[in-house]
């Protein structure tokens, strides 16, 4: 939830959960099948990594435009309504990727990414209301686990349409749309938000810096290994019918440990959990370039360090939930996604860059050096605690 609203109606239970959660299976299908996607096609066009990763960088700047709004979106057209359009939006504006030029990417960038961004955000808050408050973190490691199955599913499809041609751009629009679905059968249950007291989500950035750097960090990699993954496989030596299944590897991970990691959180310090994860990240980055060259030992590489990192955004945001409630958690989610919107901002752009500066393993290097700025931040704020 992007802002302080009211909840005038309880999500619909179970029915409202199956369609929140079925809805964020798009989002994760999304993902998965357009970033790769359009880089490989960028790729085939001739058009350079640096510039592939800034046209990737554009969805995390419309994400950071349109997160403000998301529930007052909401409140005007229907919680559903607004879920079902924005998923309808997105499935629209894959084909046209393909039948545009490059230049006309940008602002297709612009409304594929503001599409994504409420889907995402608008599940999230439907899940959030619907849950049992007693049984909220059974559902969320549901939620996190369907999350995950969406976006093992992209490559998938991948796999069995190829990467050229226009037939995976229709078949990715035809099954994102087959996700409205479920958001179109609860349409009476459907959480209504009217605009309550506002209260700002700026300070909420600096509040938290644990929690809502796990969500820039999180964003960063996340939307940088989708959408370069790919090339990076490819640079290395593997074939490009192969290197679309790297994806799968970190979306297993993240299948398999999302709860057990989100257990995890409700017994020991979540910052301490948090430093650990990113310790673990840094490590599996420097362990890439000595693995990369043979595609199973990558592949498993790639399935537990993807396992243990995507847990950031789990506990991240269990970090924040313990630390207020109310309106001031509303302001704090929305910093949340805003930073994870900045991380798919800056993610691509640096990781595209440090590719072309450092081939074959710019890759690692980029996604090494955003470990390790978490990481000092991490022991900034645990010291800063230990001190008072």
């Amino acid at each position: 939830m992007t802002s302080a609203a009211i909840r005038e109606q309880d999500g619909g239970g179970m029915r409202g959960l199956v369609a929140a959660i079925g809805s964020i299976a798009g989002v994760g299908l999304g993902f998965s099948i357009t970033l790769p996607l359009l880089a490989l096609t960028l790729e085939d066009r001739g058009i350079s990594s640096t510039w592939i990763g800034i046209n990737t960088a554009f969805w995390g700047l419309s994400s950071l435009a349109i997160t403000p709004f998301v529930s007052r979106i909401a409140a005007r057209l229907g919680t559903a309504q607004a879920l079902a359009l924005s998923i309808l939006a997105l499935a629209a504006a894959l084909p046209l990727f393909y039948l545009s030029p490059f230049w006309l990417w940008f602002p297709l960038r612009l409304v594929a990414g503001a599409a994504l961004t409420t889907t995402f955000v608008l599940s999230e808050f439907w899940i959030n209301v619907a849950a049992p408050p007693g049984k909220r973190g059974v559902v969320m490691g549901i939620y996190a686990t369907v999350l995950s199955i969406g976006f093992a599913m992209g490559p998938v499809i991948l796999y069995f349409t190829g990467t050229h041609g226009m037939v995976p751009f229709v078949v990715g629009a035809a099954v994102l749309a087959v996700g409205t679905l479920p958001v179109l059968s609860a349409l009476g249950v459907a959480p209504k938000l009217t605009d309550g007291h506002r209260t700002s989500f700026v300070r909420f950035l600096f509040l938290a810096p644990v929690a809502t750097g796990a969500a820039l960090l999180f964003g960063a990699i996340e939307s940088g290994a989708f959408s370069l993954l790919p090339l990076y496989g490819q640079r290395v030596g593997h074939a490009r019918d192969v290197v679309i299944m790297l994806g799968i590897g970190v979306t297993i991970g993240n299948i398999l440990l999302q709860m057990p990691m989100g257990l995890l959180s409700d017994r020991i310090d979540r910052r301490k959990l948090l430093f650990a994860i990113a310790s673990f990240g840094l490590l599996g980055a420097g362990l890439l370039p000595v693995v990369s060259a043979d595609f199973w030992p990558f592949m498993l590489a790639l399935t537990i360090w993807g396992g243990v990192v995507g847990s950031l955004y789990t506990v991240g945001l269990a970090h924040l939930g313990s630390r207020f409630t109310g309106e001031d958690l509303a302001a704090a989610n929305a910093a949340f996604i805003f930073c994870y919107s900045l991380g798919g901002l800056v993610g691509p752009a640096t990781i595209g860059a440090a590719m072309d500066a450092y081939d074959p393993q710019g890759f690692a290097v980029a996604v090494a050096c955003f470990f390790a700025a978490y990481l000092v931040l991490v022991v900034t704020r645990m010291r800063h605690a230990q001190g008072r």
